[in-house]
């Protein structure tokens, strides 16, 4: 059986792997900030540019998934059904536009073909 010892070393080693690990990664990694201050000044603009759209994609996917959420359904199954019927009306509204040209080219080559005679 081993000794008190022993086990006062093991927890302890431990103790320190578990809560040094993640704290010497916290103390590594750079913040958000530090990493922009090393972009190159185009590339701080493009960033600062971006960041508004890009804030409001997320605002956006969240809004999504608290309205998915809400469902009684699997939220990857609410997901998949919302892009589903996302996908049916953009390809109904490409269909509309796409005959409405048809129409109108329609409409132009009968003008035309009366306005020759």
């Amino acid at each position: 059986m081993p000794s008190m010892g022993t086990y006062i070393k093991a927890i302890s080693g431990g103790a320190i792997l578990c809560i040094g690990g993640p704290a010497l990664v916290m103390w590594v990694t750079p913040t958000e900030e530090e990493i922009f201050k090393r972009y190159s000044p185009e590339l701080q603009k493009k960033a600062l540019a971006r960041r508004e759209q890009t804030q409001q994609d997320f605002d956006n996917f969240t809004t999504q998934l608290k309205e998915l959420s809400k469902s009684e359904k699997p939220i990857w199954i609410a997901q998949k059904e919302a892009d589903s019927h996302r996908s049916e009306t953009e390809a109904q509204a490409k269909r509309d536009e796409r005959d409405a040209y048809a129409a109108e080219s329609r409409r132009r080559q009968a003008e035309i073909r009366a306005s020759s005679q």
